[in-house]
């Protein structure tokens, strides 16, 4: 019980922050681009209940953890109206950048934080940060609708191509979560963290 306690006082901060600013970021954007849908439906907020999906957020993380000793979710996705975007099919790839950026930025603050951490205590939730930022970037920006890098690739395709890797949005999440069930996931998205771990390291000087 000890341990669950340090584990989850250890993670809910940093994984708090990571999918609320992951999600207003996306908000944030669309309404740079010309959508308020977001904005009029207060999602545009550091409030992580309102992106907390009940199934994605708490059933489904529970459930893969139970039954296959990893975590896979989701937050409650913020609305998006292209139709309101100045010029839809590229401004949407922005908005979708726009979460995974918010996450590298995240990551960026924890390492820094990280290496000049005062205790062991904020040494762990730092950690904790950089873990949880780098993985949901690294998730997102894997080329499969409805995940953010399936968005960019759908807005870099030309119109009958991209309306075609649309059409596979459905099947989307059942390809991912089997992936994540037969250990392929982890293999694919490992190169990504190295890179992303030493562009990391890079940047704050380690």
């Amino acid at each position: 019980m000890d341990n669950l306690i340090y584990v989850l006082a250890v993670n809910a901060i940093p994984l708090l922050f990571a999918i609320t600013l992951h999600e207003a970021a996306h908000g944030y954007a669309a309404r740079m681009f010309g959508d308020r849908t977001a904005e009029m439906l207060g999602r545009i907020s550091l409030n992580p209940i309102r992106h907390v999906d009940l199934l994605g957020t708490i059933v489904v993380p529970a459930l893969t953890l139970l039954l296959g000793g990893f975590i896979f979710g989701w937050a409650k996705p913020v609305p998006i109206n292209s139709n309101n975007l100045r010029n839809p099919k590229t401004d949407m790839i922005w908005v979708a950048a726009a979460g995974p950026l918010s996450n590298f930025l995240m990551a960026v603050g924890w390492v820094l934080l990280l290496r000049f951490a005062p205790s062991e205590a904020v040494a762990a939730i730092a950690k904790a940060g950089v873990a949880w930022n780098v993985a949901l970037m690294v998730l997102n920006l894997l080329p499969i609708l409805p995940l953010d890098g399936g968005r960019i690739v759908a807005g870099l395709l030309p119109g009958p191509l991209s309306y075609k890797y649309s059409r596979l949005e459905p099947y989307g999440l059942f390809i991912v979560l089997g992936l994540a069930l037969v250990g392929a996931l982890s293999v694919i998205m490992y190169p990504l963290y190295r890179v992303v771990y030493a562009a990391l390291a890079a940047l704050v000087g380690l």
